[in-house]
């Protein structure tokens, strides 16, 4: 019987697939069986982490933004400073309201202090 020679198409994959899981523990980087079972493991894991990382910065955002509008105020809350926000027509995002909040509370301040007066105009 003669020998006969496999192409190189599995082996191909294979190493592929070896490579995306080099970085895995045990035998999640060295079977081929476990190693496709991680490997659809991580991109699903990575690709439901892209949206939660999204709405975690946006929670984390809205939770600082919130901080400062409560300190030495009372009864001045975010829903409140946001209503007012988008009544003023004042196109401020939230990540770049946090990073006024965290980095310049003189400017929130001024910002705060001018949808108030506003309001109090009404």
């Amino acid at each position: 019987m003669t020998r006969v020679k496999r192409g190189y198409t599995a082996r191909r994959r294979r190493k592929k697939i070896r490579l995306f899981a080099s970085t895995f523990i045990g035998a999640h980087s060295r079977l081929t069986r476990t190693t496709t079972q991680q490997r659809i493991r991580a991109l699903v894991s990575s690709h439901r982490d892209r949206s939660r990382k999204k709405r975690d910065f946006r929670r984390l955002w809205i939770t600082r933004i919130n901080a400062v509008t409560r300190e030495d105020r009372i009864f001045y809350s975010y829903s409140l400073f946001i209503h007012n926000l988008y009544k003023r027509q004042l196109l401020l995002n939230r990540k770049i309201l946090a990073q006024i909040a965290l980095s310049n509370k003189n400017c929130f301040d001024i910002i705060s202090n001018k949808i108030k007066s506003n309001k109090i105009k009404e």
